[in-house]
């Protein structure tokens, strides 16, 4: 028997070879579920919360709400095409402004591909219905975050800096939450640097510095790393508190947490704060 013919048969039941394609639906799941977190947000706490009907975040400055995602909500009268701007440049379909904490400095980076499916599976989602409430910022929101995004191209998915960072900016925005100085992110002078203060149930968390300083992650091997980011556990045994979502981490691939600690070892240093 021809050997290419075997070689391709293997290949297309998938022993030893190439993993069959994922569909839209499934990248959409691994992602909401996965890395992006999106739950950690928009999803009430407690052993009866419905998943990503909403959930209101206290600030320092600020209370934002994060309003219901699910097909029950507003989004229900949505497009994709409108739920997708949404999401990538902060702009609802009436015109008016999502306002922080999301992340949309960086949501403005996912790739076409990825937004389509993070809407592809958020629209089959179990519909909850609620009430809208507007967020009320003390400060102005601005008219926008950017220019209009036209297209935004796949990062070529491997154990590699370049999509360890779009993993740990656009997708798990890492870089937002461990890079905010003042209550703002600020990619410029404390990237990864951490120190941001999060009150809530469980006490006080402070972001962790992830730079290859002393003070960062110079010190911990890369298992070790993968191993916090993954289970929320610290080399000496000690638990690590929310708001950082490992329940969704626990949830990406070896492969993915393996390309996000290849990008955190290539920031620069920086002391704890900046």
């Amino acid at each position: 028997m021809d050997i290419r013919w075997i070689a391709a048969a293997v290949a297309l039941i998938g022993f030893g070879g190439p993993a069959l394609a994922e569909t839209l639906l499934e990248r959409g799941e691994y992602l909401v579920e996965g890395p992006a977190g999106c739950g950690n947000c928009h999803s009430p706490k407690g052993p009866d919360a419905k998943p990503l009907s909403g959930w209101t975040i206290t600030e320092p400055g600020f209370v934002a709400q994060a309003h219901n995602i699910t097909p029950g909500g507003r989004i229900a009268a949505w497009s994709d095409a409108e739920l997708a701007r949404a999401i990538r440049e902060g702009i609802r379909p009436d015109g008016s402004v999502i306002g922080p904490p999301m992340p949309l400095n960086l949501y403005r980076e996912l790739s076409d591909r990825d937004v389509e499916a993070i809407v592809a599976y958020i629209r089959t989602v179990p519909a909850v219905e609620t009430e809208f409430t507007a967020s009320d910022y003390p400060f102005p929101l601005p008219p926008a975050y950017g220019p209009p995004v036209e297209s935004v191209a796949d990062v070529p998915r491997g154990v590699t800096v370049e999509y360890g960072a779009y993993l740990a900016g656009p997708v798990a925005h890492c870089t937002d939450c461990h890079s905010l100085k003042n209550g703002r992110p600020d990619l410029e002078n404390n990237l990864g640097g951490g120190g941001h203060e999060w009150h809530g149930p469980w006490g006080v968390s402070v972001a962790a510095n992830l730079t290859s300083h002393d003070d960062g992650l110079a010190r911990y091997s890369e298992a070790q790393i993968a191993k916090m980011i993954k289970e929320g556990i610290r080399p000496d045994g000690s638990q690590m508190n929310p708001p950082m979502p490992y329940h969704h981490y626990a949830k990406m691939t070896d492969d993915d947490i393996a390309a996000v600690v290849m990008y955190l070892r290539t920031l620069p240093p920086l002391p704890n704060g900046g």
